[in-house]
């Protein structure tokens, strides 16, 4: 039931941040916008690590990085320490869109909560942020 009940907020709730930015981020995927947003925060990274940091498969991964290169928002460069690796870096078309999404999409989420919820309502989704995201970064068991 709570499990439910989350999945369809988050859903509805991003689908619409979606919405209110479309504009901006033109033909990008949640996933490819994610993907740079990490990529511009942690800086030079592989897409070893993105895929593990993002929980998708190194295929999954490599298609959003294709689709990122193409649109010449990242740039790889031979990784110094490991000649075999290549570090992925935001270009400075990466970095202007990672950061104007964002800004948009708070935007709306800060006006909508100032019109619509409580100074104890407010508190109470920050609290639920932090439990969200501890359960983002769990490790469970997978059932067999």
């Amino acid at each position: 039931m709570v499990a439910g009940e989350l999945l369809q907020a988050m859903t509805r709730l991003r689908a619409r941040l979606r919405a209110e930015s479309a504009s901006t981020e033109m033909a990008w995927t949640w996933s490819q916008l994610m993907t740079l947003a990490r990529i511009v925060r942690d800086g030079p990274t592989t897409a070893s690590q993105l895929a593990q940091a993002e929980h998708v498969r190194r295929q999954s991964m490599a298609e959003t990085l294709s689709a990122l290169r193409a649109g010449h928002l990242i740039e790889s460069r031979q990784d110094p320490g490991d000649g075999r690796k290549a570090l992925i870096s935001a270009t400075r078309e990466g970095v202007t869109l990672s950061k104007a999404v964002p800004e948009i999409r708070e935007a709306w989420l800060s006006d909508a909560f100032q019109s619509m919820l409580t100074p104890g309502e407010m508190e109470l989704l920050l609290e639920a942020g932090a439990i969200m995201n501890r359960i983002a970064d769990c490790e469970l068991q997978q059932m067999s």
